[in-house]
């Protein structure tokens, strides 16, 4: 045997273990990462273990992720076997998953393709286009404990005494060091007579004494605007919600107008049964 041949069989194997390495099954859902007594738990339980945890669980390092919930599967199935079967409440728990999960698939197939950028511009039309907006106010006051007070502070703004100087210097309301200011509000913020006597008001305008449940207040009105039609994107989520929403509405709607349901009346009893949980304990 010619002496460079000797090296052919050795290289050869070396090809052959690489292949496996090459070549590899990924695992899938069927893969079975545990046996207890012969039950196999696969890499599916897992999976779908994880998807349903808590967000807290969710941010673990995937090591201790994995690790954990097989180690809880493996418990669960401990103890599972020493039963033969489910009670009669655990079974009918299970019938009521079973129900909502298929209704969950049949809403996820159902929202999946609605929500599109088309649906979302012409929901947004439809609600703000002709958007008119809210009245908002921008005012300031001056809080006494008594009429007395608030009739002479308003007398000194009426000849020419600035209002943030008094604010601050008479104001025993929180915004008297800031001259008195509230800043923007709307309606339905403040109570209801304060609110009377600045609707009342015109830009630069300063009511007369206005008694509320905290005192007398001598209010100015600094300026009015009406609200803006929020941007898109400010609501787009919200839109999203309402268009999966109508779309599960209407398929509901259309389901059971298309169905034949029936509602037996309960005889001998009322809604009082909905507690009598000894009726599914056995």
């Amino acid at each position: 045997m010619p002496k460079g041949l000797t090296f052919l069989p050795s290289l050869a194997l070396a090809a052959v273990m690489a292949l496996p390495l090459a070549a590899q099954t990924q695992p899938d859902a069927s893969t079975v990462v545990a046996r207890v007594n012969g039950d196999e738990i696969t890499l599916g339980h897992v999976i779908a273990t994880a998807a349903t945890l808590p967000p807290q669980y969710q941010q673990a390092e995937d090591d201790v992720l994995f690790d954990f919930i097989l180690e809880q599967l493996i418990q669960q199935q401990l103890l599972g076997q020493q039963q033969d079967g489910l009670s009669t409440q655990h079974a009918l728990t299970l019938e009521n998953e079973t129900r909502s999960l298929r209704a969950v698939q049949t809403v996820s197939a159902l929202t999946d393709n609605v929500v599109t950028d088309e649906a979302v511009q012409a929901a947004y039309d439809a609600q703000y286009a002709e958007f008119a907006g809210d009245d908002e106010f921008d005012a300031s006051h001056i809080l006494v404990e008594t009429e007395e007070e608030a009739k002479a502070i308003k007398a000194q703004l009426d000849d020419g005494a600035d209002f943030a100087e008094l604010a601050r210097e008479k104001s025993t309301g929180p915004s008297g060091p800031n001259g008195g200011a509230l800043g923007w509000f709307g309606k339905g913020q403040m109570v209801p007579e304060f609110e009377a006597a600045v609707f009342g008001l015109e830009k630069g305008q300063v009511s007369e004494p206005v008694q509320t449940q905290f005192g007398w207040h001598v209010v100015a009105l600094n300026d009015k605007r009406k609200t803006e039609a929020p941007e898109l994107d400010a609501v787009r989520d919200e839109l999203a919600q309402t268009i999966q929403q109508d779309a599960i509405q209407a398929r509901i709607d259309e389901l059971t107008q298309q169905a034949q349901i029936e509602r037996p009346a309960l005889e001998g009893t009322g809604p009082e049964v909905v507690r009598q949980l000894d009726l599914i304990q056995e």
